[in-house]
């Protein structure tokens, strides 16, 4: 049986993106679902993030979404998840949604998707988790990302270990493989704070 049992998607909460971005989202929530692992995601009904939500709701899975409160106030929150956790700031629901998940999957999104990404991944090389982290390279949309990590390294300005900190699939099929082989995590899953 895999390790992964929940796992933590950032996307995108735009809804003004190509198609395959959209049906990148949408199978990756009905494949999670379909594999038996949890979506944990940032709560809305909009964007990458709704399609992901509604997909694994669909199929049968189970969703829990973290929103902050503003944004909860906002009205964007998903009104069928199957768990709901409203927070006070989004410090607290990225924090909320690492304690929630076993692994991270990182599809297609813009800043705040680079805030979440960028923060579990600096976790991971200060040693407070070993989860696995996936990037979703849909249509090559994170080719610019991966050649900033790769210079960051090769400047010295990150550890030659990180190098395969991240582990990156062209879609969603792929993610699940990876998800399904993955080992539990074993360092334990709470980051200090500050």
């Amino acid at each position: 049986m895999t390790g992964v049992q929940r796992v933590c998607v950032y996307c995108g909460s735009s809804g003004r993106v190509a198609e395959p971005y959209r049906e990148s989202a949408r199978r990756t929530g009905r494949l999670l679902a379909e594999a038996g692992i949890d979506l944990v995601y940032g709560g809305g009904h909009v964007g990458l993030m709704g399609l992901a939500a509604d997909a694994a709701l669909a199929a049968g899975g189970r969703v829990v979404g973290i929103i902050p409160d503003f944004l909860h106030n906002r009205e964007l929150t998903h009104k069928s998840l199957s768990e709901l956790i409203v927070v006070g700031s989004m410090h607290e629901r990225k924090q909320r949604m690492f304690e929630r998940s076993d692994a991270f999957a990182i599809l297609p999104g813009g800043l705040g998707t680079l805030d979440e990404t960028f923060e579990c991944m600096t976790w991971k090389q200060l040693g407070l988790h070993d989860k696995p982290i996936v990037i979703v390279d849909v249509e090559g949309y994170w080719k610019p990302l991966l050649a900033l990590l790769d210079h960051a390294l090769a400047a010295g300005f990150a550890p030659e270990r990180m190098r395969n900190a991240v582990q990156v699939v062209p879609g969603p099929e792929e993610l699940i493989a990876v998800l399904k082989s993955a080992a539990p995590p074993q360092v334990p899953p709470r980051p200090e704070r500050a």
